[in-house]
């Protein structure tokens, strides 16, 4: 536990305290954000947490080769699209196994009949291990939908979502970790993330602009209340 980290008892009880309230913040922050991109996708989108079904051991050799040569810096291999596409071309051998993925999203657009698989990470910022599981993750839940989707002429991609840009909106986003195992093709970052879930080139824009006036009205009727509390008070002192 934090409470017991030797290193930040020796910076004070204050700064104990306020290390300990901003990143119970900082969670619950994250947490409402990633319920509020789902409430808003199931608008326009048809959601779904999970993707379940066959996934060919060749197709894993395939991901493992592409992952072990991202990983590798002499490697002159960069993530790209295609390479999805060479997942999905795999044909299947004498052993198929089935296998479920818990996803952050799955949306399906039945206007286009494309699917989406989004791993969204709040501020985005993850560290080389974290970021090659990610990208297995999606690459085998690729995989599922491909090899379920195989005769129904379906577009499928992936993306790797941030619900803000921790360098600045318009600013270059440039995640070294993250950009190792993903290409800048998957990326949706911040208003592109908010924009897409919206369907709307002005969704980041509206999305902010309820969650300000949400907040300034949570702040109007908290002190509401405190003025209530504080004239009753002040009745039972007189």
């Amino acid at each position: 536990m934090k409470i017991h980290n030797v290193f930040i008892s020796a910076l004070g009880s204050d700064i104990q305290y306020y290390s300990a309230l901003v990143r119970s913040l900082d969670s619950s922050l994250g947490n409402m954000l990633e319920d509020m991109a789902i409430n808003i996708a199931k608008l326009f989108y048809e959601v779904n947490k999970s993707v379940e079904g066959e996934l060919y051991p060749e197709q894993t050799s395939k991901i493992a080769e592409l992952l072990e040569g991202y990983k590798n810096t002499k490697n002159p291999l960069m993530p790209d699209l295609s390479h999805y596409e060479e997942i999905r071309k795999i044909k299947p051998g004498s052993k198929v196994i089935t296998k479920r993925h818990v996803s952050d999203y799955y949306l399906i657009d039945r206007e286009t009949n494309s699917h989406h698989l989004i791993e969204l990470k709040i501020g985005g910022d993850l560290d080389n291990k974290k970021a090659r599981s990610e990208k297995e993750a999606i690459f085998e839940q690729y995989a599922i939908l491909a090899n379920s989707l195989r005769n129904k002429n379906a577009t499928i991609k992936c993306h790797f979502a941030t619900a803000y840009n921790r360098f600045g909106e318009d600013k270059e986003w440039k995640q070294g970790r993250v950009l190792q195992f993903f290409s800048k093709d998957e990326l949706l970052i911040g208003k592109d993330f908010w924009n897409f879930v919206c369907k709307s080139n002005d969704g980041y824009d509206l999305v902010l602009e309820t969650y300000r006036n949400i907040f300034a009205d949570m702040r109007f009727q908290r002190n509401m209340v405190e003025m209530s509390l504080w004239n009753r008070l002040n009745q039972y002192a007189i």
